[in-house]
């Protein structure tokens, strides 16, 4: 995850110039000796630093210094946080000639908790030479370039928005080892910072990460702040020091107009239809567990379902499109039961996929309340979006700024998601046993449900007591069935808890336990296998061998899910074990009528909510019981069964169209080819591609 002047005399030109921006992976200096190293020579002309956040939290910093070499300038940066027990240390170095032109550049270290990168660029006249990793390669020297590889550090983005302003603002511009990359001026907006106005220059970039990154320039061109997200697809934001207090507003910023930059495609892409709609010809599954019906056809006038069912019975209106399904098969528009719906462009690949309903799991407040609100107000590209509003205790592994330390703030921050209309409460892992049941009882005063992960220190049995209605994560049922005697003390190595879940019996009075207590609290689980069955993946057992949807992403996500080169791993058939143990955990809680809900933690951007649905075949199934957990299910687990989940006449008109019929094969939910939802058709295609995926 799976996931790149005369400086002395012209300063004050310079910092006019231009101001940059954060990417998706976290860039680092190299740590070897450079020949283009900074002499004894080189005085500093310039310095700063930068607060870096994640899902606003404070979390580390960036200190960046430029100095004058010769006629070179060198930027050098020492960017570093710490997520969740995790240092992620990154450090850069940047040489340029007087006019910007970059000569060299260096990035070695830790972009994600999960990621690594060591790379350099070195321009040679005519040639620019490339090394990522141990992979090298020589490319022609364009007229305008850049050299950067993803969002961070900072300042590098900060030296590139330099370079684009002084260089004509091109529209597009190339970068190594990055790519092509697009830069936007968006507009101005105003915050109060520091007991003064200040008026920013607002820019959007595409291409250092997946999607859009926004940032802004101050005043005086200086880089204020970018708004992105790193390696692991995590919210994440840098801010000049001194400034944090204004963070939020620019996060609701950044989320309404990268909505409104995707509505604005949206609005051109091919093959979309508004009005009336008739689907004709092809084999309905309406999602109710009812028999497929054959040469069916639905009406949809606006965002509802006027008919549906066989198309001998269905009037069709004279002012309809009539869209021939014939061999074709039409379903419920799908659910992912969890997303992280942390960037705009999860937008139209949700769509594309076949997802028309969404529940964010845990997000920025500002960030995801402005994106819900442009999809619901025709004013963005994307699902429908239902939320479930994050808190954490304070702890070393604690995640975001929503603190829950006492009933006080338990009160509170029920509260305030509850008036900005959130569904649920997620509890995440450093919450203890008696601020969950705070939590819990406030929600369910309000009518909100409570999900989330079972916090350190807690189990299943514990959390549920606690008020928790829903459960994320399978592995937190399977921890109450390891055999009494497996479990180490301490937190468990990988290999350790491999063991322990192996040594799960299905059968055993500890599994028969967990599944009975479930069922009785009516408990609703998100297993996210297909994010599970990701760390299965190895040199022998390639990730598009079971995802491969991998091969389509876009090309800035692709080394996230490349399978690592090397020799068969020893752990292969281990890892594999795990996968089937949690599949059978999966398969009895459904045989007994657990509620089972399809959620898919991000991992594979569309394409894992189609894996989702296909290990619940293997795991014991039916097809159509597989596709009720994507559909009818989870619309009944938030409440809105009667008006979603299902093709019927009167509900919303949230449907899709299939190339191929998934109740004969199950991988066949993979052939979204449209959708339909809030009253527009899309060809999936254009949507896959608007973001940088292949159809």
């Amino acid at each position: 995850m799976v996931n790149r002047q005369r400086y002395a005399s012209c300063r004050s030109a310079l910092l006019c110039s231009t101001i940059c921006c954060l990417g998706l992976a976290l860039a680092a200096w190299a740590q070897e000796p450079q020949t283009q190293g900074v002499s004894s020579a080189a005085h500093e002309v310039e310095q700063g630093k930068f607060r870096l956040h994640k899902f606003e939290q404070a979390i580390g910093e960036e200190n960046y210094s430029i100095q004058q070499d010769g006629p070179s300038l060198v930027v050098s940066s020492k960017f570093q946080f710490k997520d969740r027990f995790t240092s992620v240390p990154l450090s850069a170095t940047l040489r340029l000639k007087e006019d910007l032109t970059p000569e060299a550049f260096d990035i070695k270290g830790k972009n994600s908790r999960l990621t690594e990168i060591d790379d350099s660029v070195v321009v040679d006249g005519q040639t620019v030479h490339v090394r990522q990793g141990t992979s090298k390669k020589d490319e022609a020297t364009p007229k305008l370039f850049f050299l950067i590889d993803g969002y961070a550090p900072t300042a590098m983005q900060m030296m590139l928005m330099r370079y684009w302003l002084a260089n004509g603002s091109p529209a597009k511009l190339q970068t190594f080892p990055a790519g092509p990359i697009g830069i936007e001026r968006r507009g101005q907006d105003q915050v109060e910072s520091q007991g003064k106005t200040r008026t920013l220059d607002r820019y959007s970039v595409s291409g250092l990460i997946w999607g859009r990154e926004t940032l802004w320039l101050d005043e005086q061109k200086q880089l204020f702040a970018v708004v992105t997200v790193d390696a692991e697809f995590d919210h994440f934001e840098a801010i000049r020091e001194g400034d944090e207090a204004v963070l939020g507003k620019l996060v609701a910023v950044a989320g309404q107009d990268e909505m409104a930059a995707l509505a604005e495609m949206g609005r051109k892409l091919p093959g979309r239809r508004t009005g009336k709609l008739a689907l004709v010809g092809g084999t309905l599954v309406d999602g109710t567990g009812a028999a497929a019906i054959p040469d069916a056809a639905v009406v949809i006038d606006g965002d509802r379902i006027v008919a549906a069912g066989p198309r001998a019975k269905i009037p069709l209106p004279s002012d309809a499109t009539v869209v021939d399904t014939r061999g074709k098969t039409i379903l419920p528009g799908l659910w992912d039961m969890h997303a992280h719906f942390e960037q705009v462009e999860w937008g139209p690949i949700y769509l594309a996929a076949g997802a028309t309903t969404v529940r964010d799991c845990g997000n920025e407040l500002e960030f995801i309340t402005a994106v819900r609100n442009a999809i619901r107000d025709g004013r963005g590209l994307g699902p429908r979006l239902l939320l479930a509003g994050i808190v954490d205790g304070t702890g070393p592994a604690a995640i975001g700024v929503e603190r829950v330390d006492n009933a006080k703030d338990a009160q509170y921050w029920v509260d305030r998601y509850h008036d900005a209309g959130f569904q649920q409460m997620k509890i995440y892992s450093s919450m203890t046993p008696d601020n969950v049941a705070a939590v819990a009882t406030d929600a369910h005063g309000l009518g909100m449900t409570v999900t989330g992960h079972v916090p350190e220190g807690m189990n299943i049995f514990q959390a549920v007591d606690a008020g928790m209605d829903q459960i994320n994560h399978i592995q937190y049922v399977a921890d109450v069935m390891i055999p009494p005697g497996k479990k180490p003390v301490g937190r468990p190595t990988r290999d350790q808890r491999m063991a322990m879940i192996n040594a799960i019996d299905i059968e055993s009075p500890e599994a028969k336990k967990a599944i009975d207590f479930l069922k009785e609290h009516k408990t609703v689980i998100d297993p996210t296998m297909a994010l599970m069955e990701m760390f299965t993946a190895s040199a022998s057992h390639p990730f598009t061998s079971f995802e491969p949807g991998a091969a389509k992403v876009a090309p800035e996500l692709a080394e996230q899910f490349m399978t690592p080169e090397g020799p068969p791993d020893p752990k292969d058939a281990q890892k594999k074990a795990v996968r089937d143990k949690e599949l059978q955990i999966i398969g009895a809680l459904h045989r007994a009528g657990v509620p089972i809900v399809a959620g898919t933690d991000q991992a594979v951007p569309g394409h894992s909510l189609h894996r989702e649905i296909e290990l619940y075949v293997e795991a014991g199934f039916t097809p159509m019981e597989a596709i009720q957990a994507a559909t009818v299910v989870p619309a009944r687990v938030m409440g809105l069964d009667k008006q979603v989940g299902t093709v019927e006449a009167g509900k919303k008109a949230d449907v899709i169209i299939l190339g191929a019929n998934p109740l004969e094969k199950i991988s066949n939910i993979r052939t979204v080819e449209k959708v339909v939802t809030g009253g527009t058709l899309y060809d999936t295609a254009p949507l896959w591609e608007t973001v940088g995926f292949k159809p």
